[in-house]
């Protein structure tokens, strides 16, 4: 993990690779409970013997399952102390290249795609690439922006 002592140390680091996460397995549990969750209970998602026929040959993830992920493979990679609070501000671009077979393992790799200060507090851009164990084509490619307020920030607001 890549620990920023401050929001300018993070800025600095602007176009750095931050590293990848730990491998984690997407388990059919894990589909099924996503799909409760949201309500999307496609059969390439929670039917196994019909995904089996399908196009993909057994059951998938669901794309959003991957972004849905994205916060705590972000927050395995770094943190930036000194700060009072981060939010996820949303998306730039997303992109679901490739699907997740349950059963495999995936993990992210983050680099600083921009920082800069806003009215609201520091805006970072991250471009995280979710891939997928032994492909060579990634499962999920997303610019994330995270709302950064640090302790100075707001104790002057």
């Amino acid at each position: 993990m890549r620990i920023f002592t401050d929001l300018a140390e993070l800025k600095a680091a602007k176009g750095e690779h931050l590293g990848y996460t730990e491998w984690r397995e997407i388990t059919q549990d894990r589909v099924n409970l996503f799909a409760d969750a949201t309500d999307d209970h496609q059969w390439i998602h929670v039917d196994p013997a019909r995904a089996k026929e399908g196009p993909f040959g057994a059951t998938i993830a669901h794309g959003y399952l991957s972004l849905a992920l994205l916060p705590s493979f972000t927050a395995e990679l770094f943190r930036v102390d000194g700060l009072r609070m981060a939010v996820n501000y949303g998306l730039n671009k997303v992109r679901f290249p490739r699907p997740v077979p349950v059963g495999s393992r995936i993990r992210a790799g983050a680099e600083i795609a921009d920082v800069k200060g806003t009215p609201a507090g520091t805006l970072a851009a991250l471009k995280v690439t979710v891939e997928v164990e032994g492909e060579t084509r990634p499962a999920c490619v997303a610019e994330t922006l995270s709302l950064l307020i640090s302790e100075a920030f707001y104790a002057s607001s």
